[in-house]
């Protein structure tokens, strides 16, 4: 839809110029706007094709030369324009991972940060007190932004002003004594909730951060990682009784 609107505002100051726009598939589906795309064909006179662009190539007078394809139409298209605009997608930031890694914030096929839900927590991350808003969870309008920016400040507005924050009893316990300070927890923890004590070469748990996802209770060789209330004799037991 950005490609009508500034196509639009270039009709605007030159009313008398020819714009076209080649597309595959338009998706007009915010409010208002299928009639803003119908009123770019209509009253701005902006003329839509439906059609991959195959070549372009610098014609004899220095203009742009384009050759398409017109699908509806079934035909092929030559055009000389003056100018040639490419409507690139938006990707996610080059440091992106850098930042999921040290906020321990999920990210998605695309790239962009994840959220926890996306109908019942769509401002939330998997990491307590980290938010997304915008274009860092994935391309949106300016509309949608600014209601999830609002949306993530009073999530944290009301996490501040709790003044205490409660965590979940379901956090991972290092068990001294076995531990052998191989690290194998430390390198395999999604949330980064587990340091190394080079004093006593021991693992140690950051149960602020910790999710009790399980993944280092499974992984440790020695068995000196215990998960809170679900330990080897509780889930034994369960097993029994079912």
């Amino acid at each position: 839809m950005y490609a009508t609107k500034q196509a639009r505002q270039y009709k605007e100051k030159h009313p008398e110029s020819d714009v076209y726009i080649f597309y595959m598939d338009i998706r007009a589906f915010g409010r208002g706007y299928e009639e803003f795309y119908e009123s770019a064909a209509e009253n701005y006179g902006i003329n839509y094709i439906r059609g991959r662009i195959t070549e372009v190539w610098e014609g004899k007078d220095h203009n742009i030369v384009i050759r398409a394809e017109d699908t509806l139409m079934q035909t092929p298209i030559e055009l000389t324009v003056d100018l040639f605009v490419l409507s690139v997608g938006l990707e996610a930031m080059a440091d992106a991972d850098k930042v999921a890694s040290l906020l321990s914030v999920q990210r998605s096929e695309d790239g962009f940060f994840m959220e926890a839900h996306p109908k019942l927590r769509p401002v939330d991350t998997l990491t307590d007190g980290i938010f997304i808003a915008g274009v860092a969870q994935g391309p949106k309008d300016i509309p949608d932004t600014v209601a999830q920016a609002k949306g993530a400040a009073s999530s944290a507005s009301a996490l501040m002003a709790q003044g205490e924050v409660e965590i979940e009893p379901y956090y991972s316990v290092v068990l001294d004594h076995l531990c052998s300070g191989c690290r194998t927890c430390q390198s395999l923890c999604p949330f980064n909730a587990i340091d190394f004590d080079e004093f006593k070469r021991i693992a140690v748990v950051n149960s602020a951060l910790c999710k009790g996802c399980g993944t280092c209770v499974s992984a440790c060789p020695s068995g000196a990682m215990v998960q809170n209330h679900f330990t080897d004799i509780q889930l034994n037991s369960i097993i029994n009784i079912a």
